[in-house]
């Protein structure tokens, strides 16, 4: 059994500007947070003198709500000796219910004409990046990811071997137990064993590099208070990449605690979230954070944004960075086999739909990426992951852009992108010319140093863009799958 984790090791928050908190948003009721925790005056020590406060990590604590006064009045009363004080908002999953009668939990039907299959792989070109990985003689696994979510259910058949320990800041069971089902749809979304004669493949084949960050509860909720403490937790374990398949409609700037969490967790790891599973609400809070990667889904054509999946409007203008397949859901004209076809608790397997479908797939290619690519920062890691999607008319393409300026997750390109960067180069053949003229140097112009060696491509993938610098040596090799 993992050791508890303490909040002395969970690191310090440091929070700054001023706070707006919103008492409207959903919270947990019955307590506040406090931010802040040095240097206090003694009107402030005082006031928390009188009530009863847990510390969440350095720097975050909770105080409890006296009996007989709301929330919103006890923070004023904080506020007005000093204090820098608010509400520890809730954050749930984001997942659509499916209403076709064989989705699970329905009346059900006999569906044996029906093959669902994970023809998101295929979408998404993801063995594309496994070839070009083993290619450059690397397994294709990946670094630590974080999956924060309601647990992840280790022992599922295709999960063997895969799941790190973890940590629970929610409810009384281990990180590795998954009452909800939720985190182990997206565990296994991400990193499912592939090639074991089993279930589905993730999109990271192998290698016990899931970190499961129970921050929901078995009913899917959780707060601000547990999110601090699983962010903070995910970095100090060492994930290179942090999923976010939760959200909330509250407004990013007034939950600062996380704000600030957040901020400082985007230093080390590429942090990915889902977008939301309402049209009409905007981007969702995490994704809407300025540093997180904001992803959104088609459902059963690449074209249009699915029904559900979150988007900017006129009073959210916040874009999505990406879109991915996240299942047809409820939209019109869906059938079970559009749905994504995910893992279960209990050996089992089950269809879903929504953003939380669709952000694994991103998650997944960050982490091949960084383990391809292990002098990658992980801003040079969303950087390049962004500039790999397509921005051509309309998403059934990977070469045509797409509306609101989406671009559709493209794993092959992804990691095709950087092989290797800043280390030894490495080679990957093929057989054929590539034409001079679609050389260029402009590709390399923002990455000036980072070097690779590409053989020639073959005129079936012509679509190939790289510069040369004066040694011939190639600079960036873009493989546009």
């Amino acid at each position: 059994m993992a050791a508890p984790v303490t909040a002395a090791g969970l690191g310090t928050l440091s929070v700054s500007g001023s706070f707006t908190p919103d008492w409207s948003a959903p919270h947990v009721p019955g307590r506040v947070l406090v931010v802040g925790g040095s240097g206090l005056s003694a009107q402030s020590l005082s006031a928390l003198s009188t009530v009863r406060t847990q510390t969440v990590i350095s720097g975050l604590s909770l105080a409890f709500t006296p009996s007989g006064e709301s929330d919103e009045a006890f923070a004023n009363r904080l506020e007005a000796t000093g204090l820098k004080v608010q509400p520890d908002y809730v954050y749930r999953k984001l997942a659509t219910v499916v209403n076709d009668p064989g989705y699970p939990g329905n009346d059900g039907f006999a569906s044996g004409g029906t093959n669902v299959t994970q023809n998101y792989l295929t979408r998404v070109r993801a063995e594309r990046a496994w070839t070009f990985l083993q290619g450059c003689s690397k397994t294709p696994a990946g670094v630590i990811t974080a999956v924060l979510d309601t647990g992840t259910d280790a022992a599922h058949e295709d999960l063997q071997g895969r799941v790190l320990p973890g940590a629970h800041f929610v409810g009384t069971t281990a990180a590795t137990v998954d009452e909800d089902g939720h985190g182990t749809a997206t565990a296994g979304l991400i990193g499912a064993t592939a090639n074991n004669g089993k279930g589905l493949a993730g999109v990271i084949w192998g290698g016990q590099n899931l970190l499961p960050v129970k921050v929901l509860s078995s009913t899917g909720e959780g707060s601000t208070s547990t999110l601090v403490k699983g962010v903070n937790y995910a970095v100090s374990q060492g994930a290179k990449v942090i999923n976010m398949s939760l959200g909330s409609t509250v407004a990013g700037a007034t939950d600062k605690a996380l704000d600030a969490a957040l901020t400082a967790a985007a230093d080390s790891a590429v942090l990915v979230a889902s977008a939301g599973n309402t049209a009409t609400d905007g981007v969702y809070y995490p994704a809407s954070h300025s540093r997180v990667i904001a992803v959104g889904a088609v459902g059963a054509l690449d074209g249009v944004l699915a029904c559900y999946s979150a988007r900017p409007n006129e009073k959210y203008p916040r874009p999505l960075d990406i879109v991915a397949p996240g299942g047809a859901s409820n939209c019109a004209g869906a059938t079970a086999a559009q749905q994504m076809l995910i893992l279960a608790p209990g050996n089992k397997y089950a269809l879903a739909a929504g953003t939380s479908e669709s952000a694994p797939l991103v998650s997944g290619v960050a982490s091949l990426m960084r383990a391809a690519n292990p002098k990658l920062s992980a801003e040079q890691t969303k950087s390049l992951l962004l500039s790999s999607v397509n921005r051509a008319n309309g998403l059934p393409s990977w070469t045509r852009k797409q509306p609101y300026g989406q671009q559709r997750s493209n794993v092959g390109a992804g990691v095709g992108l950087h092989c290797q960067v800043g280390v030894r180069p490495c080679s990957y053949r093929y057989e054929g010319q590539t034409p001079r003229s679609r050389l260029s140097r402009a590709a390399c112009k923002s990455y000036p140093g980072h070097q690779f060696r590409v053989a020639l491509t073959p005129s079936r993938l012509t679509r190939f863009t790289c510069s040369v610098d004066q040694t011939g040596a190639y600079r960036r090799a873009a493989l546009m799958l």
